[in-house]
């Protein structure tokens, strides 16, 4: 049977016709040598929406994971005929056979929610990209580096100029091709100091239960502090919100046993209190 993109089922309804089998595939670039930390905080972000979704998942590492996505994005799943990649979309596909994190939110939770990832999706996820595509000392010596890694020469050069022409349009639509360095930490500072006083004390943003927010939340937190580039303003501004420090440590600990393999965290990085 030919995989079905979620946008199609959704509106066909094929979704309800397709029996729930329990056989999820994630799909991920190599985290080791190749993952850049955008992507690295969005598979981290979907791992733990599975988690505590307590959904049996395998992870498939593949050089060419961001070719094989349906959106050119990664992560993304595929599980049974459906092939979904992004948190939003793998959300909306789980959500439709009847799991959630956030079904027990009142409406006005479940839209002050929305609008808490969308800050996180546009200020954290636009700010890395900036760093990694748009700061030259971390380009040359990060970015090019391991996006590269898996090319050989002379094609790794050009993989990594149309990368970059795809992030930096991409930024200049969002307005932030424009901004300077300072002005992109103070987005993020600002970022950070609304996800912390909304979280508070705490163990999670609306409750004693995770949702879609907590698990994207934890996935940039936890991938800014624990990835070390020749500018760690970004690490150094997260670490200064308590709050946020914890929920990761939380969440780490709760769901990945602390067995989380980011080669370039170090202890210090990822477990301060």
């Amino acid at each position: 049977m030919p995989s079905v993109r979620l946008e199609d089922s959704l509106v066909s309804g094929i979704g309800d016709e397709e029996p729930w089998q329990d056989d999820i595939n994630l799909y991920e670039p190599y985290e080791v040598e190749q993952v850049l930390s955008t992507d690295y905080a969005n598979c981290l972000a979907v791992q733990a929406y599975l988690k505590m979704c307590k959904l049996n998942f395998n992870v498939e590492m593949r050089s060419n994971a961001e070719f094989m996505s349906p959106s050119g994005q990664v992560p993304f799943i595929r599980c049974g005929s459906f092939v979904i990649s992004e948190l939003d979309p793998i959300v909306a596909f789980f959500t439709h056979k009847n799991v959630s994190l956030s079904e027990s939110l009142s409406e006005k939770e479940k839209a002050d929610m929305r609008a808490y990832m969308s800050l996180v999706n546009t200020v954290l996820t636009n700010a890395e990209q900036y760093v990694l595509w748009n700061v030259p000392e971390v380009l040359n010596s990060v970015t090019k580096p391991r996006y590269g890694s898996v090319y050989p020469w002379p094609l790794n050069t050009f993989m990594c100029w149309r990368k970059r022409c795809q992030c930096l349009s991409r930024l200049k639509v969002y307005g932030w091709a424009s901004k300077t360095l300072a002005e992109v930490y103070e987005e993020v500072q600002k970022c950070c100091y609304n996800l912390a006083s909304r979280l508070g004390q705490g163990p999670y943003f609306f409750g004693g239960k995770p949702t879609e927010l907590d698990a994207l939340v934890f996935g940039h937190v936890f991938t800014l502090m624990s990835t070390p580039l020749p500018d760690n303003r970004l690490a150094s501004i997260v670490r200064n919100f308590p709050e946020l420090r914890k929920l990761s440590n939380h969440i780490e600990g709760e769901y990945f046993a602390n067995t989380l393999s980011n080669t370039s965290s170090s202890p210090e990085d990822t477990n301060q209190d």
